[in-house]
């Protein structure tokens, strides 16, 4: 009798789970589009320098930082822009200039703009700068210096957002330091708390220390979620681009784990500090941008999503949320190619939502800048507009072994030697008759596997400056890549094998 008691009770906890199970499943499911979503793109505005930050403002205008040194308001019905402050210390060159911005959420009371930018702080040093701005009368205007610590040629960050009780949060970049985002006393590689004084919060983490997070690489998206969860985008190195929930004092693991802990060396550091794993990875790298976290009706399917813009792969991606916003159930991408690099987003309060290209940046893609660059774009819901699905970009079917090499090449080198191989000036190197290609087989491969340490000079100062290792590529995509900058670019070399790959995996 007791047997078939326990036997009755297991089955009914047995129909439990598999009925909780359902029903997550169920809720998990991403609302599906349809042709009765449509929507229209309009271009808000031109011509701009590099729109780093677009904020929908108290007053309904866009407010926006270019990184050359302005901070303007925009009409978004117009596009007629208003210039509100030039910051002319702002140093601006490849990823340095003026970056982040974010509103005092009291406007009305608290007339408060802080952004950060980029400045030389003598003839060799540079360093980043958040500073303070009081709005008066359509002018920004008793600039304050809240926080400043050393800069570099990349990885400088940054975005800024005010958190629920009134607090600045400011992501910074490792300044490309091997050393700053694990160091607690660096103000490189972390997520900041500050109060809107310039002061150190008494509830910080650790007691006399702004940090609220360490162990980032290079943040380039900040944004809330309507129940207070803070997500942020990031950039990895050659693999596992991110986006992370940011936890006070927790640890993101760079320099010693790139993406999730699932290499036995990040498997004993993730163990020894508890480091914390991103929602979302990507390998091959995206280049993650601005992000927003999208919480209206207005475009079907979108809401409850991280809505992320991306530089390399110049695309809108749409991250779908679970129930409680803490697991990325499913991705979908948009807008593929049509714009260009894709640098920051907003949304208005109707559930537009406002687009920035970056295509005058340091570092553009093929066939951009355009005469218009930079711009603004917004994409609205608009019943004669076109369907949604038509900007959906759709699995591409498996890649011929024939064209292999090719595809390796766009997806890992072609946004710093470009897809002409031409590279970029004083920056990335051309591939066309360069030393290295033409040079012995095996010393090549061996640059393409364990990677290239040198240092640049800029600014009367060196900055160290690597390319990255990619021996993580299996044998077959290593030897493809390899022959194809071989033969291609002019170069007329011949292919290389998979077993000259695994010669070359060797380090004598």
């Amino acid at each position: 009798m007791i047997k078939i008691q326990l036997l009755v009770v297991t089955t009914f906890i047995f129909l439990i789970s598999v009925w909780q199970c359902l029903k997550d499943i169920k809720e998990a499911k991403v609302v599906p589009l349809s042709s009765e979503s449509r929507i229209a793109i309009d271009t808000v505005s031109t011509g701009l320098n590099v729109p780093w930050e677009i904020i929908w403002g108290p007053d309904r205008y866009l407010w926006i930082t270019e990184q050359s040194g302005t901070i303007s308001r925009i009409n978004p019905q117009t596009g007629r822009k208003t210039e509100l402050v030039r910051i002319k210390e702002v140093l601006r060159l490849r990823t340095l200039g003026l970056l982040g911005m974010a509103i005092h959420p009291d406007f009305s009371t608290n007339p408060y703009v802080f952004v950060d930018y980029t400045t030389r702080k003598d003839s060799v040093n540079i360093v980043c700068r958040l500073v303070k701005f009081t709005y008066k009368s359509g002018k920004l205007i008793a600039p304050k210096v809240l926080l400043e610590f050393p800069a570099a040629m990349g990885h400088n960050g940054s975005r800024i957002v005010i958190s629920p009780d009134k607090k600045i949060m400011f992501a910074t970049g490792d300044a490309a330091s091997l050393t700053s985002a694990q160091d607690i006393k660096s103000l490189n590689g972390k997520v900041l708390r500050i109060n809107t004084d310039g002061s150190i919060p008494v509830d910080n983490p650790v007691k006399g220390s702004y940090v609220w997070s360490l162990g980032h690489r290079n943040i380039q998206g900040l944004a809330y979620g309507p129940d207070g969860i803070l997500y942020a985008s990031e950039h990895g190195d050659a693999i596992e681009d991110e986006v992370n929930i940011i936890r006070k004092g927790a640890n993101y693991g760079w320099i010693k784990v790139e993406g999730y802990c699932d290499q036995p060396a990040e498997k004993a550091f993730c163990d020894s500090v508890g480091v914390t794993e991103p929602i979302k990875a990507w390998t091959p790298t995206i280049a993650p941008a601005g992000i927003t976290f999208y919480n209206n009706n207005a475009v079907l399917g979108w809401k409850n999503s991280i809505l992320l813009t991306t530089l390399k792969d110049r695309d809108l991606r749409v991250l779908h949320l679970d129930k409680e916003h803490k697991k990325v159930i499913s991705e979908s991408v948009y807008f593929d190619q049509i714009f260009g690099r894709l640098r920051a987003v907003c949304q208005s309060p109707e559930g537009d939502v406002y687009l920035a290209t970056s295509n005058r940046d340091w570092n553009p893609g093929k066939g951009f800048p355009k005469i218009s660059d930079d711009k603004i774009i917004r994409v609205r819901k608009s019943a004669s507009g076109k369907p949604l699905s038509d900007y959906l970009l759709l699995k591409k079917e498996s890649q011929n072994v024939a064209d292999r090499g090719k595809e390796v090449y766009k997806l890992y080198c072609a946004s710093c030697h470009k897809e002409d191989g031409l590279g970029v000036a004083s920056t990335f190197p051309p591939l066309k008759n360069a030393g290295q290609v033409l040079g012995p087989q095996k010393y090549f491969l061996k640059i393409i596997i364990y990677g290239l340490s040198g240092q640049i000079t800029v600014l009367n100062k060196k900055y160290e400056q690597h390319m990255p290792a990619f021996g993580f590529l299996k044998d077959e995509d290593l030897a493809a890549v390899a022959s194809y900058v071989r033969k291609t670019f002019g170069n007329d070399k011949t292919e290389m094998t998979v077993s000259d790959v695994a010669a070359a995996r060797k380090r004598n």
